[in-house]
């Protein structure tokens, strides 16, 4: 579904601030994949029936997509993107064969005329081959071709960043979404296929296979559709949720059954954690799936991919260096989170993938809050602080299909933090993250719609913070010196205009806010020893004695 897609994410050439960029490290076909193309723009995607089958044998996969789709205006060409080394075999519509040409990994079909605005249509893509494999699943993306431990064949797909159509055909642009999907997966007997949503029927066929037909009732993002087929067992449990009763439904392997048992218990306490601070789930019609996979795991929608080996912390370290990281399960809380930020709220432009990550990143912090206290959350956020590395910009660059930097992560997530203390007011800061949720659910966005909303929500111009910790490497200095019983304090190292109250120690034993700007400023400083003088650490911030 075409929501919210500004001309930032069209091209691809300029910042929201009208600056322009540097792309021209990028090719043609980052900007094919990364760009709402023409050919791209002019049509609605509605519905994805999709339909593959899997051969472990040969690792070979053959299917067809049939998409349908409003016409937004009168066009005749039309981008679908397949992935080489995957083949197109035809394009149909209406019953008629199209004409396309393949340039890299899109498809430029014509249509036998322009179609008139408003109406719907459908086109279907037959198409087969040797999908990519991962090499090092889930980061690079492909298909995972590999055995559990008792040698049973395992087949699972993850391709965030590389684009779906690495193994369906599609609209390959996250500013595009369909308003439901069918994925029908065909397997081998006796493997199961788990996918999104909810399991509409299962066919078997003469030729020892089987049809698992999945439907998502819900707008969903092309890189969420996802393959996990193996020998697996099923459990289910009910969460009494916010909108009502909400099915759980685990699907680890059958060798690590009563392992799942005990490990996703914790489930539900992060459910009920996560609908505390955002809202209701977001897909109560789908469901909520806990899926083991062949990787460490993915925010799939509906159909959480889980491969953490059923211990707490991730691959049992703590990523805070605090020890509250090591009281969860990581993998089941992060790729949870996502359920409302990423795939809820979806960027149209992989450059703001921001959005996703930092508030998922805070959202571990909050989760740590929920089970163990605030001070135990805070800890949490400001020891990932040393995971930070600040060296390219958390926002890359629009139109190409490029990722910003990690720190997209640890960054933003303490920038989130930080913008909680000079809100000051926790009630209204839960709030804030549960308006946000409600405004943009089901919706694609991009940073000037969240930067937009917290402003507006929070009564506060955190303008120049979005700038200062999103599209720099610098961490605000606060420069300050103590004479004759005044402290003077600005600002360095930021972007002009910056200004942002911060809490430091003016009397003992408490912390109180100034008002920083670039210009020096002063406030009495009534404490006898000028080495004293600290920040409240929960303000992601540096300082500087100055001379």
């Amino acid at each position: 579904m075409l929501r919210n897609v500004l001309l930032c994410c069209m091209l691809g050439l300029y910042t929201l601030s009208g600056m322009a960029q540097d792309t021209t490290r990028f090719t043609h076909a980052d900007t094919l994949r990364g760009s709402v193309t023409p050919q791209r723009a002019w049509w609605d995607v509605t519905f994805y029936d999709l339909h593959v089958q899997i051969s472990p044998a040969d690792s070979s996969i053959r299917g067809y997509n049939r998409i349908t789709y409003r016409v937004l205006q009168p066009a005749q060409e039309m981008q679908i993107d397949l992935m080489t080394p995957l083949k197109a075999d035809s394009m149909v519509q209406d019953g008629a064969h199209l004409r396309y040409r393949r340039d890299g990994n899109a498809f430029f079909v014509t249509l036998p005329a322009a179609q008139r605005a408003g109406t719907f249509h459908t086109i279907a893509v037959y198409y087969h081959g040797r999908p990519r494999v991962a090499q090092t699943p889930p980061w690079d993306g492909g298909f995972i071709w590999t055995q559990d431990s008792l040698g049973n064949p395992w087949v699972a797909t993850a391709c965030q960043g590389v684009g779906a159509s690495i193994w369906w055909p599609n609209k390959d642009t996250q500013a595009d979404e369909p308003d439901s999907q069918r994925i029908a997966i065909t397997v081998p007997d006796p493997m199961i296929d788990v996918s999104n949503g909810r399991l509409r029927s299962k066919t078997k066929h003469t030729d020892g296979t089987t049809t698992y037909e999945w439907f998502v009732q819900n707008p969903i993002n092309n890189y969420d559709v996802a393959v996990n087929a193996g020998s697996y067992a099923h459990f289910s449990d009910v969460y009494e949720g916010e909108k009502g009763p909400l099915t759980l439904d685990f699907w680890p392997l059958a060798v690590n059954l009563q392992k799942a048992r005990k490990q996703f218990a914790q489930a539900k306490g992060m459910l009920k954690c996560f609908e505390y601070w955002f809202g209701p789930y977001p897909w109560y019609k789908d469901g909520y799936k806990l899926v083991e996979s062949p990787h460490l795991g993915m925010e799939h929608q509906s159909a959480v991919a889980y491969g953490n080996g059923y211990e707490n912390g991730y691959r049992g370290m703590d990523l805070s260096h605090t020890g509250w990281g090591m009281k969860w399960d990581f993998i089941l809380v992060h790729e949870s989170g996502h359920e409302w930020f990423g795939n809820s709220i979806t960027s149209a432009d992989i450059a703001d993938m921001w959005i996703h990550e930092s508030f998922t990143n805070y959202a571990e912090g909050l989760y740590t809050e929920c089970r163990f206290g605030k001070k135990a959350g805070a800890e949490y956020i400001i020891g990932t602080r040393k995971n930070i590395l600040n060296d390219v910009p958390v926002i890359a660059h629009y139109g190409v299909n490029e990722e910003g930097s990690g720190d997209m992560y640890y960054k933003g997530g303490n920038m989130l933090h930080t913008m909680r203390q000079v809100v000051n007011n926790d009630e209204k800061w839960r709030a804030m993250l549960r308006g946000l949720n409600r405004t943009f659910r089901h919706r694609i966005v991009n940073a000037a719609d969240i930067e937009g909303y917290i402003n507006r929500a929070s009564g506060i111009d955190f303008s120049k913070v979005f700038d200062q910790y999103l599209r720099t490497v610098k961490i605000p200095v606060l420069e300050y010196k103590v004479k004759e019983g005044q402290l003077f304090f600005r600002w360095t190292h930021v972007v002009p205009g910056f200004h942002m109250p911060v809490r430091v120690t003016l009397k003992a034993g408490r912390y109180d806010f100034i008002y920083p700007t670039e210009q020096w400023k002063s406030v009495a400083f009534p404490l006898k020893r000028a080495d004293r003088f600290r920040i409240d650490e929960n303000f992601y911030v540096d300082k500087q004695k100055a001379d």
